[in-house]
């Protein structure tokens, strides 16, 4: 519930302190004293738009608190938390107004977003006023009430969750359907660079290898020459193999002689023979690998452009020709394998779909049930509000499978017939605004054990009545306040009676100036005793002259209704 509000410089109101408490709580006063300054400061607290206007006049900035008394598991704790806020204790909402148009926001001492503060502050009051179109007269908000009402949010969530996976599923297969045309509109292109690519056989290293051999062929020419004169010098009569011979065969005559002095040399040259013979034969090879041959130059000329001609094509390296064929291969099988792909997302969207669509048939007929159970709630609680001719409707419009959302398949509108015959139409049109207020109170009056908030503030709910229909309204208004705080500014003696607590509302001058003549005005607020209460019933009774006999009117409104 809300404790208490502190109000500083606001319109006119320079210094309030207001502790609240349970039950039904009536603000009174003349027209003009400032019940409205009070609602608004209680608005800008919760996150209403502010306004530099709001800064009472001389003063630099104006500030709202308002302390609220939750239950630990209220959900405005559990946003708390995800938002990083300390959640123990009292919840403190502060406003500060400056009057060149800023305005900062805090929740238990920290900085906060006005997002945030707004979110909070729709956790924990709803005001409802005659020309209030939010909360119960905003149609956008019908099907959310109708399913706290019946206690739905389960099957709610299994909804939310089931369109969330029938979303997904439709996702994943628009995505593949659109991979899949694409592939299949590249997928001659891919055949023929497939086609080419085999044909042409590409291996890795083969690049540099051609390459080698062509500079080799390209010069051949004087290679051989080279190894032909190598050749001539080591063989022929002149040659190395000759001159080698003749040493051999000389030491060879006077090894014998020499008493094994000449063995060393006679073994060397025969190595050095044995290595001649062997460079000879590389020689005579390598020259025979040197004749030039122009068809093998063109071959390899012929492959080595093409292998270069392909890697330009696909602006790739000649080496990664190979690689590019297999990932191109891998990409055609996946076409191949698309339709199989394919057949599995839209055999899961289709499953997914009709599972979405199961719950949300089910969550259609809950809610239809729980429509005619509200009907009739309503129904009961509008023949003691003397609205016993009108007629209260939910209607639940099942829209078509396609135009299913998260919430379901269902439009929830609340509709109202003042007269018996009269057609059906939304609340806030049909209504006057006395009949609007004791609907909305109605309707509060069946929601109130259900998902409602902690407080409820209705500005001149009973407006446009009197007597026994005011007496009516005082009595469903404290038969609300058995469930909820309700906070009340009324014109009515007979909603004033019911009050558990009863405050004054009076304009008067301000502060230190009271008597001047020119002294500012400003808003009070008293809370009133029993004496006190029974004046201010009188005077709603009688007017600017309090008689004995609105004093006893007041106290026969007032007995029995403490």
């Amino acid at each position: 519930m809300l404790a208490a509000l502190s109000i500083r410089d606001i319109v006119l109101i320079d210094r309030l302190e207001l502790a609240l408490d349970k039950g039904l709580c009536t603000l009174t006063g003349e027209t003009g004293a400032g019940k409205s300054i009070l609602l608004d400061s209680l608005g800008l607290a919760i996150g209403a738009r502010a306004d530099a206007g709001l800064v009472r006049q001389g003063a630099e900035q104006g500030s709202v608190t308002a302390v609220f008394d939750l239950a630990g598991d209220h959900p405005a704790r559990a946003l708390l938390d995800e938002n990083g806020i300390e959640a123990e204790g009292d919840l403190i909402l502060r406003r500060v107004q400056t009057k060149d148009g800023r305005s900062r926001a805090f929740v238990n001492d920290q900085p906060v977003s006005v997002g945030l503060l707004r979110q909070l502050g729709d956790m924990l009051v709803e005001i409802h006023g005659q020309h209030d179109e939010r909360g119960l007269l905003d149609a956008s908000g019908h099907r959310a009430i109708l399913d706290a009402f019946g206690g739905l949010e389960p099957k709610v969530q299994q909804v939310r969750k089931l369109h969330a996976a029938a979303s997904a599923a439709r996702e994943a297969l628009a995505e593949h359907e659109a991979a899949l045309a694409k592939a299949k509109a590249e997928q001659d292109y891919l055949t023929h660079v497939v086609g080419e690519l085999d044909e042409l056989a590409p291996e890795p290293g083969e690049e540099t290898a051609l390459a080698e051999e062509r500079t080799l062929m390209m010069h051949s020419e004087k290679i051989a020459a080279d190894l032909s004169e190598a050749e001539q010098a080591l063989s022929g009569d002149g040659g190395l193999d000759a001159r080698l011979n003749v040493a051999l065969r000389r030491l060879s005559r006077v090894a014998e002689q020499a008493g094994g002095r000449l063995d060393a040399a006679i073994a060397a040259l025969d190595r050095t023979l044995v290595e001649a013979a062997e460079a000879r034969d590389q020689i005579a090879q390598a020259l025979r690998a040197m004749e030039f041959d122009p068809a093998r130059l063109e071959a390899v000329e012929t492959r080595l452009f093409a292998l270069r001609a392909a890697a330009r094509k696909h602006n790739v390296q000649v080496d990664s020709l190979a690689a590019l064929a297999e990932k191109l291969r891998g990409q055609l099988q996946k076409i191949e394998g698309g339709e199989t792909k394919l057949a599995a997302l839209r055999k899961a969207a289709e499953e997914a779909g009709a599972a979405y669509l199961v719950a949300a048939k089910a969550l259609s007929d809950a809610r239809i049930k729980a429509a005619a159970k509200l009907d009739k709630e309503v129904m009961k609680e509008l023949v003691p509000l003397k609205l016993d001719k009108a007629s209260f409707r939910t209607q639940v419009d099942v829209l078509s499978d396609a135009q299913g959302g998260p919430e379901g398949i269902d439009r929830v509108s609340f509709l109202v017939s003042t007269n018996p015959g009269a057609p059906h139409g939304p609340l806030i049109k049909i209504a006057s605004g006395g009949e609007l207020s004791r609907f909305v109170l109605a309707l509060k009056v069946a929601l109130a054990s259900r998902g409602s908030a902690p407080t409820l503030i209705f500005d001149e709910v009973d407006a446009g009545v009197g007597g026994a229909v005011a007496e009516a309204v005082g009595l469903r208004l404290a038969e609300l306040s058995r469930e909820v705080q309700v906070l009340v500014v009324t014109h009515s003696p007979q909603v004033a009676a019911r009050a558990r607590h009863h405050f004054r509302i009076s304009k008067g001058a301000a502060g230190e100036t009271k008597a001047k003549k020119d002294a500012p005005l400003a808003t009070r607020v008293e809370t009133l005793d029993a004496d006190a209460r029974r004046e201010e019933i009188a005077r709603m009774l009688a007017g600017a002259t309090v008689t004995d006999e609105a004093r006893a009117a007041a106290d026969r409104l007032i007995g029995g209704h403490p």
